[in-house]
Order: C-alpha cells, then sequence, then structure tokens
C-alpha cells in the first residue's frame, strides 16, 4: 500500500509503448527529430494559441529553467512558502538564475492570493537596495492538493502584471487539476494571463519527461542556451518527445489524472467514515491531507502502508500526506481503509 508519492508508480503502458517505437530505426539528434519538432503544433493545438514548448527531464529543470528566463539575476520570484521550488529543489531557481531571490508568501491551502502579493511589494521599494520583483510562481495543482479555479489565477495575474512582473505556473500535477476542473488547458493557463508553464508529465504515467511552455515568444528569449548548458538538451531527445507525444494522445493524459483523482475521492469518502480522521484540505486532485491517532499510523504502517508524515504529532495526531496515481491498485485503498476501520486488535 504505496501511498507515499505518485512518482513511487511506474509508466503507463501507452507510454512505455511510444518509447520502445521511438526506437526503431534512427533520427537526427539533439531535437532536430521528426517527433520533437512535432510538439510545437501538438501543444499549439491543446493549448489553443501558437506556443513555445521545450522538453527537460526533471521538473526541476523546467521550473528552475523557466524561471531563470523570466527573471534576472538581481531579480525576487514570489512563491508559496510550501511550493515545490521553496523546499524541495535544493536552491536550483537560485542557482540557475544567478542569484534571483525567492520570496516566500502564505496562504491557506498552499495558495495565495493578489493580496499577499500586494503586501509583499510594500518591502521592496528601496530601488536598488532591494532585489526586484520579477516573477509570481504559483503551483497547480498545489503541495496541498488543492487547485486555483481560472478567477483566481486571472486575480493573481492582473496583479503581477500591474507590478510589471511575469506569472510562471508549477505544473507538475497539472493534469490532476485540469481532469478536476473539467475545463480547457487554455483556461486556467494563458487565457488567464500565464506567462510559462512547467508542464509536467512524469508523476502521471511518463518515465521521465517534463516541458517547458511558453505562452508568448518574447519571453523565450535565450531559453534554448540555458537548457543546454544546465544539461537538459539530451542527445536523444525523441524518447522524452515520445514520451510527451503518447501522454497527449487521445486525451491519456486527462484519463490518467481522472483516474487517479478519483481514487483520491474515494479514499477521502472513506476516511470521512473513520472515528478520529480529519481532512484538513478540500481534495481536489490526487493527494490528501489527513490528521490520524498515533496509534492507527501504528497499525497501517504495520499492515505495509507507505506514506510521509507532514508534521510533527500532536495530541496524539500526526498529519500525514497520502498521494495516489493513476495505477494504485483499488485493493490498495478498499485495504488501507479496512486497517483502518479495523481499530486495535482486541
Amino acid at each position: 500500500m504505496n501511498f507515499s508519492s505518485d512518482n513511487a508508480y511506474g509508466a503507463a503502458p501507452e507510454i512505455l509503448a511510444a518509447v520502445a517505437a521511438a526506437n526503431d530505426g534512427t533520427a537526427r539528434s539533439y531535437g532536430e527529430d521528426a517527433i520533437t519538432k512535432g510538439l510545437t503544433q501538438r501543444f499549439s493545438e491543446i493549448f489553443e494559441r501558437e506556443v513555445s514548448v521545450f522538453p527537460v527531464v526533471t521538473g526541476t529543470a523546467a521550473n528552475s529553467l523557466a524561471l531563470a528566463t523570466l527573471c534576472p539575476p538581481h531579480g525576487a520570484i514570489f512563491c508559496h512558502a510550501e511550493s515545490h521550488i521553496a523546499t524541495d529543489e535544493c536552491g536550483a531557481p537560485e542557482f540557475f538564475s544567478y542569484g534571483a531571490k525567492l520570496v516566500t508568501l502564505s496562504g491557506a491551502d498552499a495558495k495565495f492570493t493578489p493580496a499577499s502579493i500586494d503586501a509583499m511589494m510594500a518591502n521592496f521599494q528601496r530601488g536598488v537596495h532591494s532585489p526586484k520583483p520579477s516573477a509570481v510562481s504559483i503551483t497547480q495543482a498545489s503541495e496541498r492538493g488543492t487547485v486555483y479555479r481560472a478567477q483566481e489565477i486571472a486575480a493573481i495575474a492582473a496583479t503581477v502584471k500591474k507590478h510589471g512582473m511575469k506569472l510562471h505556473m508549477d505544473g507538475a500535477r497539472f493534469a490532476n487539476a485540469l481532469a478536476y476542473l473539467n475545463c480547457a488547458p487554455a483556461g486556467i493557463t494563458w487565457k488567464a494571463g500565464v506567462d510559462a508553464l512547467s508542464f509536467g508529465a512524469s508523476k502521471n504515467g511518463a518515465l521521465a519527461a517534463e516541458a517547458v511552455v511558453f505562452f508568448n515568444k518574447e519571453d523565450v528569449r535565450d531559453f534554448e542556451y540555458r537548457r543546454k548548458k544546465a544539461g537538459h538538451l539530451v542527445s536523444k531527445m525523441r524518447f522524452i518527445s515520445a514520451q510527451l507525444e503518447a501522454y497527449l494522445a487521445n486525451d491519456l493524459w486527462l484519463t490518467l489524472a481522472a483516474k487517479a483523482n478519483g481514487l483520491a475521492a474515494r479514499l477521502a469518502q472513506g476516511l470521512a467514515r473513520v472515528a478520529g480522521a480529519e481532512i484538513v484540505n478540500a481534495v481536489e486532485a490526487n493527494a490528501l491531507f489527513v490528521r490520524l491517532p498515533d496509534a492507527a499510523i501504528a497499525r497501517l504502517r504495520g499492515a505495509g502502508a507507505q506514506f510521509y508524515d507532514w508534521e510533527p504529532s500532536e495530541n496524539g495526531k500526526t498529519l500525514v500526506r497520502l498521494v495516489v496515481s493513476f495505477a494504485t491498485p483499488e485493493a490498495d485503498v478498499t485495504r488501507f481503509l479496512e486497517t483502518l476501520k479495523a481499530g486495535p486488535p482486541a
């Protein structure tokens, strides 16, 4: 029963088949192959406008290189205090931007509001004595499994533009957010004011494939040089691009995300009927945060369940994170809930 991360599970069969198919014959290297070149048209169709798309191998590279392109070395990047770029990327955004400063904002459910941006701007009024606010990064779905609605993104984007900044979206679980909202990708990206998107696939069925999507050509700037210098211009890029091509084909990405979201919803429904369990955030994607009695946690782990403690134990309960994947067996969800409901041995 592995609920530690959606990274724990493997790749979708369709994506494995696409990688195998890309192995036949020969192809040009460093992104000059037909599959990689075809991604621009495919992503442009999905987002309903001409976009620039650049495959990379990791989400950290996607976030860091996108933000480094949008933000100068003397700039500041506003993000939530729980965001992946602030807590889990080992300083990569600062490193690849050659010194830009991450400025963390607070907000419920790992989301923040335009008011948070305005309030923080008051600390950056000393000209060259302060980093220049240059970019804002939001996470969709958030680190708490919550989802920004289109109107929330548009309100943030309006404030971002008011202050002369750029808006980046960390979309490591973009498909899960989209499946929950049941809207067009354009509606929660460029139409709402997003300038650049880190488009994730690895957590939702790919082996190792992400992409940076720019919605305005002028924002691309020197991204290709940054990607090469960072070691993410893969020589056999066709194998990365084949994953993205298969991921998008026949709405596979949305099908996989909807399955994961559905399992999370089922898990949440079951937990709501367990005495002592307290779900602390809305369950809108494929992650749940729930306070459980420490005795119940020990019983679950004794039965083989894997998950992360998110906060230290307090008053006999611990906040834990449960993440499901498209490949999480339904039987594991059933067993997890049955183990909880069984209670301590007599």
